[in-house]
This record gives C-alpha cells, structure tokens and sequence, in this order.
C-alpha cells in the first residue's frame, strides 16, 4: 500500500516549525543507511532534500509565472521574436563582437 507522507506543524521558541512527517519502516530503513554512508543525520538528509525540493518548486513556479507573463504581453500587442531569433542570438554569445538582443517586432 502506497503512503503519503502526513505533516503536522508545531511552533517552537525560536519561530521554527517542527514536523512530523510520517514515512513507512522501509522508507526509515533505507533513509537510515543513507545517512549512515554519509556520516550525516536522517535528520539532516530530510530537511536538505525538502529545501531541494521546495527551491526547485519555486524555481518551477517562477518559469510558470515568467511563460504566463509573456504569453500576455504577447496577446496584448503581438510583438515576439521568431525561435530562430532567439537561437542565432544565443549563438552569438561570447563572440568578440557579441550583438545585442535582437528586436521584437509584430
């Protein structure tokens, strides 16, 4: 049977959330062989990989705002560049007379 992982916040004095997070006895297990491989907590390695996790999300998220953002504009007033455009431009970097953006146009 699959589990999900259940969070339950506290709150400690020093403005920190403790968490539970409820993972099953194999999942313990192998958690447990990993931190002992890395002379690390099990501790430490769940709270890296939820900071991985969540800045990766995040980063996600922004890509998503920045499309929807540009997907906007462009309805709003058509102004684009081609995919070749873009790609050419972005051959150019690091050229001794690396050109600037190119401009959009409708």
């Amino acid at each position: 049977m699959l589990r999900y992982p259940k969070v339950l916040p506290v709150t400690d004095r020093q403005d920190r959330m403790a968490s539970s997070v409820k993972i099953d006895e194999a999942m313990k297990g192998r958690l447990r062989a990993l931190a002992d491989l890395r002379n690390r907590s099990s501790h430490w390695l769940m709270r890296q990989a939820i900071e991985q996790y969540v800045e990766r999300e995040e980063a996600r998220e922004g890509f998503k705002q920045e499309a929807m953002t540009a997907w906007t504009s462009y309805q709003e007033t058509g102004r684009h560049l081609t995919g070749e455009e873009a790609r050419a431009w972005l051959r150019s970097w690091g050229e001794d007379e690396e050109p600037g953006p190119p401009a959009c146009h409708a």
